[in-house]
């Protein structure tokens, strides 16, 4: 099986390295998929955006990511965020409870983005 390596990394910490056969992310010019062998390129992350890697042991990683770059070079894939939370991180009750405060306030529109985003990568609906 093919693979690459794969880090992602928040501003405050390293959240995730290891093998992978696959990358997702969603891009400003919209969803990339990843493979191995992927030509180069860097693209910019959407703020509240997911990212799910399957790593080469068929396990599926899934972030909300905020902000940041996605770069692929040879058999790399950097994912470079502003923020990040691993599904299993999220606290689904929180990002709810923001959503319903936010309501239609259109100066909420990034803690909305930001509790859909964490959400999403929880397996829940926003």
């Amino acid at each position: 099986m093919a693979e690459m390596s794969v880090e992602l990394v928040a501003v405050e910490r390293p959240v995730w390295s290891g093998k992978a056969s696959s990358v997702f992310a969603e891009t400003t010019v919209g969803e990339l998929g990843i493979l191995p062998g992927h030509t180069p390129l860097l693209g910019e992350l959407v703020e509240g955006g997911i990212v799910k890697i399957t790593t080469t042991d068929n396990e599926t990683v899934t972030a909300a990511v905020f902000g940041g770059f996605l770069s692929v070079t040879g058999d790399k894939v950097s994912v470079l965020a502003e923020a990040a939370e691993l599904a299993d991180e999220i606290d689904a009750q929180a990002a709810r409870d923001t959503l319903s405060q936010a309501g239609d306030d259109p100066d909420a529109a990034s803690a909305r983005a930001r509790a859909t985003a964490r959400l999403k990568a929880a397996g829940e609906t926003g």
